[in-house]
């Protein structure tokens, strides 16, 4: 969807919920927008996120990863302006839906744990559980996804599974320079209301967001982890 990040949502340029969501967070030391495109520079100003620097048109391309263009920023911060960070909250425009107090909830529980990194997470639905998936093997047969011969039978006995929701990413600045990772080996979690899960990648997405935005935001809540 070109020009998404900018596109009206119930009233607002897209980008300006995570805007709204990083500047109220009070845990995040500097809020930057690494981008190449004038236009969402602009909103980005104009929401009062600072913009440093224009992302490289290398590292903007559709196809271009997202670790290069945190790299990118985390350098450019240290070489230009002295700033070094313990670690970086990646936070994406196209998962608006972010209660209030989830990034400084997610920080706290990132630092409480020592891990390499954390991400928001959903449950996974039992019938998608990976336990109970299956794919080919080379003879053309079905064999469980995790690697087990035999399947677990009843619901009660599947472990927890969760898939990220694209709300908030944390890493170690460490993890992210030296290991070349944006998760590193030890990624810890935190689990949000499904109700808010919205990735607006496609037409379909948007009309979702929609219909779900002022409900999410009316009855938001915080779901608290038991273990990372």
């Amino acid at each position: 969807m070109p020009g998404k990040n900018i596109k009206m949502l119930a009233g607002k340029p897209l980008l300006q919920y995570t805007a709204d969501a990083a500047k109220a967070a009070t845990l995040l030391s500097r809020v930057v927008l690494s981008s190449d495109d004038d236009a969402i520079i602009g909103v980005a100003r104009n929401c009062g996120i600072d913009v440093p620097f224009k992302r490289p048109a290398h590292l903007a391309t559709d196809g271009a990863p997202t670790l290069p263009a945190i790299q990118h920023a985390v350098q450019y911060l240290e070489e230009k302006e002295g700033e070094v960070y313990d670690a970086v909250c990646l936070l994406q425009p196209t998962s608006p839906m972010r209660p209030q107090g989830l990034i400084d909830a997610c920080i706290r529980h990132f630092i409480s744990t020592g891990a390499d990194s954390l991400v928001t997470v959903v449950p996974v639905p039992h019938e998608y559980n990976p336990h109970w998936v299956f794919e080919p093997n080379a003879l053309g047969f079905l064999k469980i996804a995790t690697g087990e011969e035999k399947i677990i039978t009843r619901r009660q006995e599947l472990p927890p599974a969760y898939i990220r929701d694209g709300c908030v990413y944390i890493t170690n600045t460490s993890v992210l320079m030296q290991e070349n990772s944006l998760y590193g080996s030890r990624i810890a979690w935190y689990q949000t209301n499904p109700e808010h899960q919205v990735n607006i990648d496609s037409p379909a997405d948007w009309a979702l967001a929609e219909q779900t935005i002022e409900k999410a935001f009316k009855h938001a809540t915080i779901h608290t982890n038991t273990k990372s």
